[in-house]
């Protein structure tokens, strides 16, 4: 049996672990710059005058008069949170397949003399407590049928409490009976839109249709998903993530900026994030893409975008020579007269460290540099983000960065934004 576990809203619900004032209210997080709405919690999508990914400032109206609370997006408390759902997760099965930042497959094979309905019920009720954080949880004996099953738990909350078990014939039928050919995971809108006009509506109706027709019409894929739905495990359990094969970043800046040294700082920055998740994973890259836009939705602002593609002599995950390298590619590509709106940086063609082969025209980089980068990641793994940077970098990071009024405090990760009690005295 597979068991998939899927944090209910979980931006909003991060929110409002470290704010109880806000059980039961309305809650919504906006994208970066404070855009649009991105995550909101069940009271909040209750509202039908607010629609996600809505722009703010169309809607802002409607928030305030629904008493709405909104918050930046504050990625490094989500990321923290889910760091803890998925180590809690470790402790029921040491196979846990991370699929997002919010969900992950757990294999239960070898729990066959367990309950899977108390077993769920124990996985969600443990995550709420370590955590404040609630959870659904569908129970399968194939991935497919366990993400569908994990879609009833939620749908049908006050009937199952938040658990679904597939675990008899009777139950498979009825949850594919159920379920909309639409919410198959693996089954997208193009293929969905097929399905229908012909007059396949449901999970059960695709699962009667022969076998050659599914292959011949829907590939290899989509006859995975067919024998999935039939209770046959044809998808491959992954714990490992494969290694990324392209890492890369854009953001847009908090204004609109003409300086070239700003953004070359800011450009830096962006190369210092990359080359790190770079290194983490024992990968250097081969070629080093470098963009530059202005914004395109504005009306009074001249328009220009371009990019360049730097093919580096040797591979490498060097924050400094990526750095090095990107300021070059902005030179290039840099032009005054524009207010400019975001640059990004792109690292791509990426081998494994043992796989790098020198340059006869370039000397092969000396070990202390490696070293040096070492120490770097240790540091800002140890102390937090950023603790440690690239001088390139620049102290300006507050006139570029992006618009964050309502973030949150990073309650698990910066010891100065902790959160504090008050205690009176009687």
């Amino acid at each position: 049996m597979i068991a998939l576990v899927d944090c209910n809203s979980f931006y909003a619900t991060c929110e409002q672990v470290f704010r109880p004032d806000l059980w039961g209210k309305p809650v919504v997080v906006l994208s970066n710059n404070d855009g649009c709405v991105i995550a909101a919690n069940t009271e909040a999508k209750a509202l039908s005058e607010i629609s996600m990914f809505e722009p703010v400032f169309k809607i802002k109206k409607q928030l305030i008069e629904n008493k709405v609370t909104f918050f930046s997006s504050n990625y490094t408390l989500y990321g923290e949170m889910s760091q803890r759902v998925m180590n809690i997760l470790s402790s029921f099965s040491p196979e846990v397949e991370i699929y997002s930042i919010d969900e992950a497959f757990v294999d239960l094979s070898g729990m066959k003399h367990f309950s899977m309905n108390c077993f769920g019920h124990q996985i969600k009720n443990t995550i709420f407590q370590h955590t404040g954080l609630p959870v659904g949880v569908g129970i399968a004996p194939t991935k497919v049928l366990a993400k569908l099953a994990n879609k009833i738990s939620k749908k049908r909350v006050s009937e199952n409490k938040g658990v679904f078990v597939i675990d008899s014939e009777e139950k498979r039928i009825e949850a594919l009976q159920w379920a909309d050919i639409s919410m198959v995971w693996g089954i997208g809108s193009k293929h969905s839109k097929r399905l229908k006009g012909i007059g396949i509506l449901t999970a059960y109706e695709f699962t009667q249709l022969p076998r050659k027709w599914v292959r011949k019409n829907m590939t290899v894929v989509g006859l995975r998903i067919w024998n999935e739905l039939q209770g046959k495990s044809s998808i491959e359990f992954k714990t490992m993530p494969a290694p990324k094969k392209g890492i890369g970043t854009a953001k847009s800046f908090g204004k609109k900026i003409e300086d070239l040294g700003m953004i070359q700082e800011a450009c830096s920055s962006y190369i210092s994030e990359v080359s790190e998740v770079l290194r983490s994973q024992k990968s250097c890259a081969t070629y080093l893409q470098v963009f530059l836009h202005t914004n395109y939705f504005s009306d009074r602002d001249k328009q220009y975008s371009n990019s360049v593609t730097v093919t580096l002599s040797i591979p490498t995950s060097d924050t400094f020579v990526l750095i090095s390298e990107a300021k070059k590619a902005l030179n290039i590509i840099y032009r005054p007269g524009y207010r400019f709106k975001k640059v990004g940086v792109c690292l791509s063609g990426i081998i494994p460290n043992n796989y790098v082969q020198g340059n006869l025209f370039t000397p092969t980089p000396r070990w202390e540099k490696n070293e040096l980068m070492h120490v770097f990641d240790k540091i800002n793994r140890k102390y937090g983000k950023s603790t440690l940077f690239s001088g390139l970098v620049g102290t300006r990071v507050k006139e570029w960065e992006l618009v964050k009024e309502s973030r949150s405090p990073r309650y698990t990760t910066q010891w100065k934004e902790l959160l504090k009690l008050k205690t009176t005295k009687h």
